[in-house]
C-alpha cells in the first residue's frame, strides 16, 4: 500500500510539474508537437541526455565521412550543431532539401553533395550498447549451464526466466515451422528474436542508455530481412527452386507465357520486405503515438490551469497505458518476425514428392 501511495504521489507530482515546464516552453514560443515527435524519432548525431534549466547534457558523437576532395575526416558534431549555418572542414548541417539534417560537402565550385558518411549517430551507438546488453544476457545465461551438471537443479530467477524464453521459441516457433533441420537455423533465429525485443525494450526507457529508436529505423529492419532472404533462399533444397521456376501447375500457365514463375519470383522479394515494414511500422507507430501524447502537456499550458491540469493528468494516464501496451508490442513484433522468418525457412526446407 505504501508503495502504491509512493507512486501515486510522483505521478500527481509529474502531473503539476509538466504543465510548469510547458509553460516556460511556451514563453520562448510555441510549441510545434510534430517538431517534437520527428526530432525524438528520426536519427542525430548527438544524444540528448536532459536539460536543467538552460542547461543542455548531450553526449556529442564522432562524425566520420570521405569528401571528394579532401578524403576522410573525424571530427566531433559538437562543430557543426552549435553553430547554425556554419561549415567546419567544408561541412555543414543541411536545414533543408532532401537532405535535411545530414552533413552536407560544400565542393569548391559551390555545390553542395552528400559525402560518403559512417558517422556514429544515436541509432548506431544505441545500437552498439544493445548489442552488448544482448551478448552480456546471453554469456550470462550460458555460464550457468556450463556450470551446471546433470544433478544441479532446475534454475530459477533470471536464469529460468531466460530458459522459459528459450525453449519457447526453439520449441514452439523453431522446431514446429522448420521441422527435422531446425537446428541448423535456431542460432540465427533465436539471436534475431532477442536482438528485435532488447532494442525494443530499450527503445521504450526514456532515459539514458534506453530512448533509442532502433529498430524504428528502416535501415536496421532492411538489414534483419535481408538475412532472412539469404538464409530462406541461399539454403532453399532443389524442390523449393523447382516450384518456384517450374511449379506443377497446367503448361499454359507456365509456356509459352511464364506467368507463374513470374508471380513466384515476385513473391521471394515479397516476403521479407514484409518483414522489414511490419518491424518497421509497428515500432515507429507506437514510438509517436507515445510523444504525441506527452506533447498534449505543452501544447495545452497556454489554455489555462483547469484545461493544462486536466489534458496533463489525461496525457500522463494514457502514456503510462501505452507504454505498458508497447511492452507487450515489443515482444509480439520479436515473436512474429522470428515466427515468421521460421515459416519462410520451412517453406524452402521442402522435400521432393515420391
Amino acid at each position: 500500500m505504501k508503495t502504491l501511495k509512493y507512486i501515486l504521489g510522483m505521478i500527481f507530482c509529474l502531473m503539476i510539474a509538466l504543465p510548469l515546464k510547458a509553460s516556460s516552453h511556451q514563453e520562448a514560443g510555441k510549441v510545434d508537437a510534430k517538431e517534437i515527435v520527428f526530432h525524438h524519432i528520426q536519427d542525430t548525431y548527438e544524444w540528448h541526455i536532459t536539460s536543467w534549466g538552460e542547461k543542455h547534457f548531450t553526449i556529442s558523437l564522432p562524425i566520420i565521412v570521405y569528401s571528394q576532395e579532401t578524403g576522410w575526416h573525424c571530427f566531433s558534431s559538437s562543430h557543426l550543431l552549435h553553430a547554425e549555418g556554419e561549415s567546419y572542414e567544408g561541412f555543414k548541417i543541411a536545414t533543408e532539401g532532401s537532405h535535411e539534417g545530414k552533413v552536407v560537402e560544400t565542393l569548391s565550385n559551390g555545390e553542395e553533395v552528400r559525402p560518403f558518411d559512417i558517422s556514429i549517430t544515436k541509432t548506431v551507438l544505441s545500437l552498439f550498447i544493445n548489442c552488448l546488453v544482448v551478448i552480456g544476457i546471453i554469456l550470462y545465461t550460458a555460464r550457468w549451464y556450463k556450470r551446471s551438471t546433470p544433478e544441479s537443479p532446475a534454475p530459477k530467477g533470471f536464469i529460468g526466466f531466460m530458459e522459459m524464453f528459450i525453449m519457447m521459441i526453439e520449441e514452439d516457433v523453431i522446431k514446429s515451422c522448420i521441422g527435422k533441420d531446425y537446428k541448423k537455423y535456431s542460432p540465427y533465429l533465436l539471436t534475431a528474436f532477442f536482438f528485435i525485443f532488447i532494442n525494443n525494450i530499450m527503445g521504450l526507457i526514456p532515459v539514458f542508455p534506453g530512448g533509442g529508436n532502433v529498430t524504428g529505423n528502416i535501415a536496421i529492419t532492411l538489414v534483419l530481412a535481408l538475412c532472412t532472404f539469404i538464409a530462406v533462399n541461399v539454403f532453399g533444397t532443389k524442390e523449393y527452386w523447382k516450384e518456384i521456376l517450374w511449379p506443377e501447375v497446367p503448361m499454359w500457365l507456365k509456356c509459352p507465357v511464364p506467368i507463374m514463375p513470374a508471380i513466384e519470383l515476385f513473391g521471394i522479394f515479397t516476403k521479407p520486405f514484409a518483414l522489414m515494414i511490419r518491424l518497421f511500422a509497428n515500432i515507429m507507430a507506437g514510438h509517436s503515438i507515445i510523444l504525441a501524447l506527452t506533447s498534449i502537456v505543452f501544447v495545452t499550458a497556454s489554455m489555462g490551469a483547469v484545461i493544462s491540469t486536466s489534458m496533463s493528468i489525461v496525457s500522463v494516464l494514457f502514456s503510462i497505458f501505452m507504454n505498458c501496451v508497447e511492452v507487450l508490442v515489443a515482444f509480439i513484433q520479436a515473436y512474429v518476425f522470428t515466427m515468421l522468418s521460421a515459416v519462410f525457412i520451412g517453406m524452402s526446407r521442402v522435400e521432393g514428392h515420391h
